[in-house]
């Protein structure tokens, strides 16, 4: 059973880590590319969609690494450490991605602000280092699995 919940968490945390990269390096700047109201609009649908299923599977992936925490017998450690850059993942998208992320879903070419771009990349900075703590979470997992 332990074994079947530890890969479990590596899977899950590992394909939320592909999904936030594929955002980070692949579809925003195929949306970046689009035509002003084009890549407008497809990064409010983006925030819509994406911004309704992150939050469980963020969450989620930590109360799996936390029952594996509690369950296991080795490796501790790795596991709190994950954990911890997993929580700290959380409070930053809270904290810093959220606000921006809950206004580009409103936005349309009519009424979005004039800086509309500068907060879309000052989103895509926090990414960059929210995908690093959630990354280094999954090596830390895949080692503890060992």
């Amino acid at each position: 059973m332990l074994s079947t919940l530890e890969v479990a968490t590596v899977v899950i945390v590992g394909l939320m880590v592909g999904v936030e990269f594929s955002v980070a390096f692949v579809m925003n700047r195929v949306i970046d590319a689009l035509p002003e109201d084009s890549a407008q609009q497809a990064h409010a649908h983006g925030g819509r969609m994406l911004g309704a299923v992150m939050p469980v599977w963020y969450i989620g992936s930590l109360v799996l690494v936390a029952v594996w925490a509690v369950a296991g017998r080795h490796g501790t450690g790795l596991l709190v450490t994950a954990a911890a850059l997993l929580v700290l993942s959380v409070i930053m998208s809270l904290l810093l991605l959220v606000p921006i992320n809950n206004r580009n879903k409103t936005w349309t070419p009519e009424n979005r602000p004039a800086d509309w771009r500068e907060q879309l990349d000052r989103w895509a900075r926090y990414h960059y280092g929210r995908l690093a703590l959630i990354t280094a979470a999954f090596t830390l997992l895949a080692v503890a699995r060992g």
